[in-house]
């Protein structure tokens, strides 16, 4: 299996394809392999394990509209109740806006969980740049 990640500039380091080195994330060691030095970048090769973990693996921060921004962290909104940024589908960070700041979330009370669960069917609730996913996790 084959993974694209850009992880250095092939100047700052004496990189050749066919060299191997290792990634550490989250105190986790993956090992690769370079096949191709593009022109931003490497090409690089890992087995199963590495791909299932780096699939899995979210990036703490990225940039939107030209500043730095956390992911996947809710926190007070400016136009809506919560906001957070996640990544779209397309790849780009975008900002999911979601909540009534006039209404007051009383999930402590079983009927109105229920209730709201069922109907904003939290079941199934859809992709994480939709406002029902992350309404539906807050309830």
């Amino acid at each position: 299996m084959r993974f694209r990640e850009f992880i250095v500039k092939p100047e700052e380091l004496d990189l050749q394809e066919g060299d191997s080195f290792d990634i550490e994330l989250d105190n986790i060691v993956l090992e690769t392999g370079i096949l191709e030095i593009l022109e931003d970048g490497v090409l690089v090769e890992m087995d199963a394990v590495g791909m299932s973990y780096l699939s899995n693996f979210q990036l703490d921060e990225a940039e939107y509209q030209g500043r730095n921004v956390p992911l996947g962290k809710p926190m007070k909104g400016d136009v809506k109740k919560s906001k957070v940024y996640v990544k779209g589908p397309s790849g780009r960070v975008v900002k999911v806006n979601f909540g009534d700041k006039k209404m007051k979330i009383k999930k402590s009370n079983p009927k109105r969980r229920k209730s709201f669960r069922a109907r904003h069917n939290c079941a199934n609730p859809g992709p994480r740049w939709k406002a029902r996913y992350w309404s539906c996790r807050a309830w």
